[in-house]
C-alpha cells in the first residue's frame, strides 16, 4: 500500500504534512515528501488517499487479559480483592477453553477497531488464545497464568510442562506475531520457591516476564509485613525475577526506592490509569517514574475493570490526570504519553523493530480520520491525537503490513458471529456461577 499525500506523526512524534509512506513485505519501505514515480510507485500496489487523514504508529497494549471481555459490566463497584474473590475468580472457574477462544477474538476485534495491533496477555488456555490472535491478524505476547499458592518447585506445577510446550510450539509463530512470555500473577498469589524457579527458567530461555505489582495499598503493605519489609518490587528483585526483561503492571503504590530498582533493571511499567481509577486503586507515580528514567508503557487491563480496549481513552488519562493530581500542568507531556502507548509498548514486548513511522520498521500503523469537528483546527496534530482524538477516529489498522481493520470491516474476523458467541457464553456462565 502507498499512503499518498497524508499527514503523519514521524519517528519523533512530530507532525509532517503531505507525506508519502510506502509499505512493502510487511515493513515501511519509504517515508518522504515526494511521491514515488514509475515502477517504484507501482510496487506498492493500492494507493490510499490521505486527504483528511493522519498516519501514526499503531498502539501496543502492554497489559491485558483478553478473555475478560466476557466479564464486561459483570463485576462492578467493588475494591480489587473483593472484586477478584467474590466475582471474577468464580466466573473464570466456569470458563472453558472454547470460551477463551471466542472472548479473545472479541478482544482482538475491539483492539483492532481502536488502532491496537499487539497486546501482552496474561490469562489461561494459551492454545485457544493463540488461535484467536493468529486468525485475527493481530500479534500478542501471551503467557499462561496460574496461582502458585503451594510452596513447591515450579517443575511440580502443571503450568511448567504447559509453558515448555507453548514455547516450543508458539514462540515466534505466525512470522513472529506470537511470542510466549512467562508470568507470575503477583506476590500474594505465589511463593518464593516457585518465583525463584520461574525466574531461573525465564533467564535460561531468554524470555520475558509479565507480572502484577503494588496495584493496591493493601497488597503493597501486606507484602511488606509478610516479606520482612520488602515491597513487591524489592521482593521480586531479591528472587531474581527482574533479571529477565520484565513488564510490571500497575505499580501504583511503588515507593521511591522501588523506582530506583525499576530503573536499574530496565523494567517496563505498564500503566493502567482507567482500571486503577475504576477499582479505586490509586494513581501510579508516573511523573516520578519518567523523571528517574523508568520505562513507562500503557495498558487497558481486563474488561471487567476498564471496560473497553480504547487505548486512546487511556492515552488521554495518562496525559491529563497527573496534571491535576500533582497541580502541575507540565508533567507527562503529549510526546511522553504517545510514546508510552506506541514505541514503549512495542519495546516492552521485545519488538524492537516496531512502534515508529520510520523506513525499515514493521508496518504497524493506524490511520485516523481527522476531518471531524474535534480535530479542527489542526494547530498541533500531536496534541489533538492525545487530547481531542477518540478510538472511533481510527479508520484503518495495519499489522505487519496487513490490514486488520478498515472502515468497519475485519478481514480476519466474522464480527457478528463473535459477538453472538461471546454474549451467549457470558449468559451461560452467569447462570452457572
Amino acid at each position: 500500500m502507498l499512503f499518498a499525500d497524508i499527514d503523519i506523526l514521524d519517528e519523533n512524534f512530530d507532525h509532517q504534512p503531505h507525506q508519502w509512506v510506502g509499505v512493502k513485505d510487511g515493513r515501511i519501505a519509504s517515508v518522504g515528501a515526494k511521491a514515488p514515480e514509475g515502477a517504484q510507485a507501482q510496487e506498492f500496489g493500492e494507493v490510499y488517499d490521505g486527504a483528511g487523514k493522519l498516519l501514526m504508529p499503531a498502539f501496543y497494549n502492554a497489559h491485558a487479559h483478553a478473555p475478560m471481555t466476557l466479564l464486561r459490566g459483570y463485576a462492578e463497584n467493588l475494591p480489587l480483592h473483593a472484586w477478584l474473590e467474590t466475582m471474577v475468580w468464580p466466573f473464570e472457574a466456569k470458563m472453558t477453553a472454547e470460551d477463551n477462544y471466542w472472548a479473545t477474538l472479541l478482544a482482538c476485534a475491539e483492539m483492532a477497531r481502536y488502532g491496537v495491533v499487539s497486546f501482552s496477555d496474561m490469562y489461561f488456555h494459551t492454545d485457544e488464545r493463540v488461535r484467536a490472535v493468529v486468525e485475527s491478524g493481530c500479534k500478542a505476547n501471551i503467557c499462561e497464568s496460574e496461582m502458585y499458592f503451594e510452596t513447591k518447585p515450579f517443575s511440580e506445577y502443571v503450568t511448567f510442562a504447559k509453558c515448555e510446550e507453548y514455547v516450543a510450539q508458539y514462540h515466534g509463530a505466525a512470522d513472529g506475531r506470537i511470542l510466549i512470555d512467562y508470568n507470575i500473577h503477583a506476590e500474594y498469589t505465589s511463593n518464593p520457591q516457585t518465583c525463584k524457579d520461574i525466574a531461573a527458567v525465564t533467564k535460561e530461555k531468554g524470555l520475558r516476564m509479565h507480572l502484577h505489582a503494588s496495584e493496591t495499598k493493601s497488597e503493597h503493605e501486606e507484602c511488606k509485613e509478610r516479606r520482612g519489609g520488602l515491597t513487591p518490587i524489592a521482593y521480586f528483585e531479591s528472587l531474581g525475577v527482574l533479571d529477565s526483561p520484565t513488564t510490571a503492571a500497575h505499580c501504583v503504590w511503588c515507593e521511591p526506592a522501588d523506582l530506583d530498582i525499576l530503573a536499574a533493571h530496565g523494567v517496563f511499567v505498564a500503566a493502567n490509569p482507567a482500571s486503577n481509577m475504576k477499582l479505586g486503586s490509586g494513581y501510579a507515580p508516573i511523573p516520578a517514574m519518567l523523571e528517574r528514567g523508568v520505562n513507562v508503557c500503557l495498558g487497558t487491563d481486563g474488561m471487567a475493570s476498564n471496560n473497553n480496549h480504547d487505548m486512546m481513552q487511556d492515552l488521554y488519562l495518562l496525559a491529563s490526570l497527573y496534571k491535576g493530581y500533582q497541580n502541575d500542568p507540565t508533567v507527562v507531556t503529549p510526546k511522553q504519553a504517545l510514546s508510552a502507548a506506541t514505541r514503549m509498548g512495542a519495546l516492552s514486548q521485545g519488538r524492537a523493530d516496531c512502534g515508529l513511522v520510520r523506513a525499515g520498521m514493521r508496518a504497524d500503523l493506524a490511520v485516523l480520520d481527522v476531518s471531524g469537528p474535534s480535530w479542527t483546527p489542526m494547530t498541533n496534530p500531536l496534541v489533538n491525537a492525545v487530547f481531542a482524538g477518540h478510538g472511533s477516529d481510527v479508520c484503518l489498522t495495519m499489522c505487519d503490513g496487513a490490514v486488520i481493520y478498515r472502515d468497519g470491516v475485519y478481514p480476519g474476523i466474522d464480527l457478528e458471529l463473535v459477538k453472538a458467541e461471546a454474549a451467549a457464553r457470558t449468559r451461560r456462565i452467569i447462570s452457572e456461577v
